[in-house]
């Protein structure tokens, strides 16, 4: 594990090997106490864990001192599907306070959930950001923001009312817009932290793809990601661009709209992304579905990480990973035979 080969891959810098990160390993608490002798959900247990996973990247995001939106104003929430063993993440969907397109479209998010003080706001990323260095020194955390502009649209609007909504795309497009303002706020203050690598998340698409007409991302949705972006480069720092889905169809315009960096889900193939983005871009992910690892054979996971390894020889910066998170019911054999596969074979081979 190394924070220092972390950013050296996401700087497109030379490496021995390849980085490594993972999502829910948290969701695994008889795993860890197994692995690590410590109680899960301790500092010295995920400590300990990251170790024996090779872990050097840790995804984090951050939506603000106003980010519950629910505190200062309409706001949906669509629920939670059980995901952990226990159930405890299940949340029921409440009522979502828009009935009518007409009150989406008359929607400002500025003006709805306001604005926290900015130099408050930078302190508190910058504090955020210190205390991820002090708690996992060995790893590179970042900064970030969830909620941009399609993410915080199904925040408020919950997906009916986006989707009536974004029927009308001329009237839809000022109600982006301010989703756009409200997060160019926050990607301003994170610009004035020491993070060197931010991550802007926002689930754009299906798992089928784009779910409004392609027009409405290309002159609506990515040009307001390259504004975004600008008080970031301006700063030095390295935007990774996150979405759940298939954006394929999209990723060579957000890449020309300045992305650094992609992290997808195996819906994205990952030959499509290495043929297109491996040679000048970071690329978090891999060829590894998490649904094999759990429900399917052992030899079909390393099938996906053999893949993952050949595919990788034609990349300039990868961060491995398993896309679409380790869910808990995931056994815990697989989840040995992935990590020690995995580590015995990321080490950098000549193309």
């Amino acid at each position: 594990m190394s924070r220092q080969l972390a950013l050296d891959t996401i700087l497109l810098r030379p490496t021995p090997r390849h980085a490594h990160t993972e999502y829910s390993l948290n969701y695994h608490p008889d795993y860890i106490r197994k692995k690590t002798g410590f109680e899960p959900g301790s500092l010295e247990a995920t400590r300990a864990l990251y170790g024996l996973w090779g872990i050097d990247f840790l995804f984090s995001v951050n939506d603000g001192l106003r980010g519950n939106w629910g505190a200062y104003g309409r706001s949906s929430d669509m629920g939670h599907a059980e995901y952990a063993a226990d159930g405890s993440d299940q949340r029921q969907p409440r009522q979502c306070p828009f009935s009518t397109p007409e009150e989406v479209w008359a929607f400002d998010a500025v003006a709805e959930y306001g604005l926290p003080d900015r130099a408050e706001q930078i302190l508190a990323y910058e504090q955020a950001f210190q205390d991820a260095r002090t708690r996992f020194p060995d790893q590179l955390s970042t900064g970030g923001y969830y909620k941009t502009i399609v993410s915080g649209a199904i925040q408020a609007f919950g997906w009916d009312m986006l989707l009536l909504g974004a029927s009308d795309p001329g009237k839809m497009e000022k109600v982006f817009d301010s989703l756009f303002r409200r997060t160019l706020f926050h990607m301003e203050c994170w610009a004035e932290t020491s993070a060197e690598v931010i991550i802007q998340h926002d689930d754009f698409v299906w798992t089928a793809g784009a779910f409004m007409h392609p027009d409405i991302y290309r002159r609506v949705i990515i040009p307001r990601y390259a504004e975004l972006w600008k008080p970031l480069h301006a700063a030095g720092k390295r935007v990774l661009f996150c979405s759940d889905g298939n954006f394929m169809e999209f990723a060579e315009d957000i890449a020309a709209a300045g992305a650094d960096g992609f992290i997808f889900e195996p819906c994205n193939d990952f030959e499509f992304m290495v043929d297109r983005f491996g040679e000048d871009m970071v690329l978090i992910g891999s060829a590894v579905d998490c649904r094999d690892m759990s429900f399917g054979s052992w030899e079909t996971v390393r099938a996906s990480l053999d893949r993952t390894f050949e595919l990788g020889k034609r990349c300039r910066a990868l961060v491995l990973a398993v896309g679409n998170h380790l869910p808990a019911n995931i056994p815990d054999e697989t989840m040995d035979r992935y990590v020690e596969y995995l580590m015995a074979n990321w080490d950098r081979s000549p193309n």
